[in-house]
């Protein structure tokens, strides 16, 4: 019986990445010092895995920004606006990809950035594959040739990782009319083969071909692509060992495809799917391994050695221990580096630190349940299984865990609580002889840049270098000057720019009951953008106000409006590392509750413009479309519960990330909020083309330009942007923002993108006729 792991964090346990790369694209470093410090941290990593007793040792899971652009970057998909960044003979191959992933502006170059979603059901992103009609592919960076003999130097014969090959293309996004991008694969299929030729050169044994689309609903034409690919490659390269890695999801009625195809080994997940192990087992052909993902990939919590150990012996029974491998349900890269870097008890307190693995803890645990699952375990492999269940134990019956008045409250919720008082038509007429907002009224998703001198104070407070008092006074005055100068530009609705938050979610989990904190936790969200999730480990609610001070002082600075800033409670939920004791919706429930308190209390204190962020909704939806109405209902419930207590003159607005809305937009409309703001720009509005066919009745704000690129765009630009908008959807019903929350951005490029936003808003009120809003 062996271990293998699918993937490694790739941040460093500093965020020693982050800091890198974004000092390179400052100019402050140059591009060979972010090639050393990335291969410090594979080695690193390696050695942690190698240390820990993993068999299987992955490499090429390392990634400067994205592991999906990486592929597109080695297949040579490189869209044709970077010919010219290609071209500039001072730029590196890193120059050029970065530019894929940010874009590029300078040097009299403008070439906008490659789109950016979620991947599958996660908070992380990756950039979006662009296929053309005919599209070659040619084997352009040798990224994960180099990796693999890197590791060989360091004694390591490492299994190298590649997104399947249908999977990728399932990933990517046609961007001319008149082919189906899966039919591509005869074009990708011989880089494929490059590869593996080069690989197995080098004396590679085993590749992790990662296909999660394998989990999702295929199509019968995708499914014989799956066969015919495989088919080929288990052709084209007999003596190497393919390994077929599939997650987040059941296999399902793919479960015959999959345990059909050729290969040598078959990964599974079974901390999402555990009921799919009996139907597997039975499918499985003879001589295939099956490796069994039991230590959850996504979530902190210590594994449960006896539930873990029931599985494998169950695998065991039926295959024999040379046909069972035993590793993580996904890639790693979703888990905090480790858990001995939280040394802070008033931080993260012993009694729940001792519930917890991080990634380093996790290959220890995978090492230690091969240990476990042999014929004669050790005493030290016996004494760790005990201690494992004591823990556990202590979890299940722990005070801190469970509060009845919390559960009393969300079974006592009534469907009215959903609610509001009248329907939407109504209260716009309430909201605009109250608001009297002009059309393409424009406002920002919530956050101002935060500059190092003011990430300095939280750092000062934290320390005790200063008091609550001087921090106070700090962001007060940096409040005044963003309340000001958004006066001076013109934005209709104002924001006083959280710079009293350090992260969307993390600030509401600080003062929530039931939640608590790592000081290191980091997880990487995309590119260079670290997050470090809260845990939910109790019963959640809401002990005092927590926005109402600051939004209520930047509305007494202004006689326009002033927008309360809220995060939503399935984005709290989807972007916490949340309790697996009881369903995900009852926890939802709880927190939607505690919003609603804090939505009451702001409009209590004047703020009659509110927006619960919910970028994360689209991101919750089930991976199986059969799953979809269940998880819909409670999502949208929950989001109408934290809304529903407020007066009809109150208007509610929304946000929502980089998500395709086609099949939901239903329930986007159900959520009823009055003014959704979404993230359109990247794709060119192409987002907006569900509206075409779906009237919706509300408001919405479609995103005129990308923050999560450094470019600044003109009026013109965004002009373009709002007159693509406008052909689906009425003028009456338009606002005009920037895609995203601005807190991640430098001030100099946020005053010109903005003061340029708001003449195209400018602009295009000067276009209405008087028939085009009656």
């Amino acid at each position: 019986m062996l271990t293998q792991n699918l993937g490694y964090p790739r941040i460093g346990g500093q965020r020693e990445l982050k800091k890198v790369c974004e000092n390179y694209w400052a100019g402050k470093t140059g591009y060979k010092n972010v090639l050393a410090v990335g291969k410090n941290i594979r080695h690193e990593n390696w050695q942690i895995q190698k240390d820990a007793g993993i068999d299987l040792i992955p490499s090429n899971d390392f990634s400067y920004y994205d592991h999906v652009l990486d592929h597109s970057l080695m297949f040579g998909a490189i869209p044709k606006r970077y010919n010219e960044v290609m071209l500039k003979q001072d730029n590196e191959e890193i120059d050029l990809y970065f530019a894929m992933a940010r874009g590029y502006q300078k040097n009299g170059f403008d070439v906008v950035a490659m789109e950016m979603t979620k991947w599958f059901d996660t908070n992380y992103h990756y950039i979006v594959p662009e296929f053309y009609k005919n599209q070659q592919f040619r084997l352009f960076s040798q990224k994960i040739v180099h990796e693999f003999y890197e590791a060989k130097q360091l004694g390591i014969v490492s299994k190298p990782v590649l997104i399947g090959p249908v999977s990728y293309l399932l990933l990517g996004k046609e961007k001319e009319a008149g082919f189906e991008k899966i039919d591509l694969i005869k074009n990708l299929l011989p880089v494929y083969a490059d590869i593996l030729t080069k690989l197995q050169d080098l004396g590679a044994e085993w590749i992790q071909f990662d296909e999660p689309f394998l989990s999702l609903d295929l199509t019968e034409k995708e499914q014989q692509v799956y066969r015919n690919t495989y088919k080929q490659l288990r052709k084209e390269f007999p003596r190497l060992n393919f390994l077929l890695a599939t997650y987040f999801e059941r296999l399902g009625d793919n479960a015959q495809l999959a345990t059909s195809l050729p290969v040598d080994a078959l990964h599974i997940d079974l901390v999402r799917a555990p009921q799919q192990l009996d139907e597997v087992l039975e499918l499985l052909p003879a001589k295939t391994i099956l490796s069994l993902g039991v230590v959850d990939g996504r979530n902190v919590w210590k594994n449960d050695f006896e539930q873990s150990l029931a599985a494998i012996q169950k695998a065991k029974d039926k295959l024999g221990a040379d046909r069972v491998w035993i590793a993580p349900s996904c890639s790693l890269i979703h888990s905090p580096c480790d858990l001995k870097s939280e040394s802070n008890n008033d931080v993260l307190t012993p009694e729940i630190k001792q519930w917890l693995a991080f990634a380093k803890q996790k290959v220890s645990e995978i090492a230690l349940l091969k240990s476990l699952s042999g014929n004669a375990p050790g005493v030290n492999a016996q004494y760790k299984l005990a201690g494992n269940i004591h823990d556990n134990t202590s979890r299940k019956t722990s005070i801190l865990i469970h509060n009845s008045s919390i559960k009393q409250r969300v079974v006592n919720i009534k469907e009215s609580d959903a609610q509001r008082k009248s329907s939407f038509p109504s209260r716009k007429q309430q909201q605009q002889a109250l608001l009297n907002l002009p059309l393409f009224a424009t406002t920002t998703i919530g956050s101002f840049p935060q500059t190092a001198e003011v990430r300095s104070w939280r750092s000062q407070l934290k320390k005790g270098a200063i008091n609550q008092a001087q921090y106070d006074l700090h962001i007060a005055a940096e409040t005044e000057k963003a309340v000001k100068w958004q006066e001076e530009i013109g934005l209709d609705v104002l924001v006083h720019g959280e710079f009293e938050r350090n992260d969307m979610v993390e600030y509401f989990g600080g003062q929530l009951a039931g939640f608590t904190f790592t000081q290191n936790g980091w997880v990487q969200s995309y590119g260079s953008r670290c997050v470090k999730p809260p845990i939910i480990y109790g019963d959640v609610s809401r002990p005092e106000a927590m926005t109402v001070k600051w939004s209520a002082y930047a509305q007494s600075l202004t006689n326009k409006w002033m927008k309360g800033m809220l995060t939503g409670p399935v984005t709290i939920l989807q972007w916490s590392f949340v309790r697996n004791d009881q369903p995900r919706s009852e926890t939802c429930m709880q927190i939607a509750l505690a919003i609603r308190d804090e939505v009451c209390d702001l409009e209590k204190a004047g703020i009659k413009i509110i927006q619960i962020d919910e970028p994360a909704i689209r991101e919750g939806l089930p991976l199986r479309k059969a799953d979809w109405a269940t998880y819909l209902d409670w999502a949208v419930k929950a989001f109408r519960i934290s809304a529903g207590g407020v007066q009809d003159d109150t208007q509610i607005h929304t946000h929502m990330c980089y998500s395709e809305f086609n099949d939901i937009i239903q329930s986007i409309a159900d959520m009823d909020a009055d003014v959704i703001t979404i993230e359109t720009s990247r794709s060119q509005m192409e987002l907006l083309d569900v509206f075409a066919d779906f009237k919706y009745p509300n408001e919405i704000g479609p995103g005129v330009y990308d923050i999560h690129s450094p470019r600044v765009p003109n009026k013109d630009e965004m002009t373009h942007l709002l007159k693509k908008a406008r052909a689906v959807i009425p003028d009456s019903q338009l606002w005009v923002n920037p895609d995203c929350g601005l807190k991640t951005r430098g001030w100099d490029e946020t005053k010109k993108a903005l003061t340029e936003m708001v003449a195209a808003a400018k602009e295009m009120r000067a276009t209405v006729t008087e028939a085009s809003i009656i």
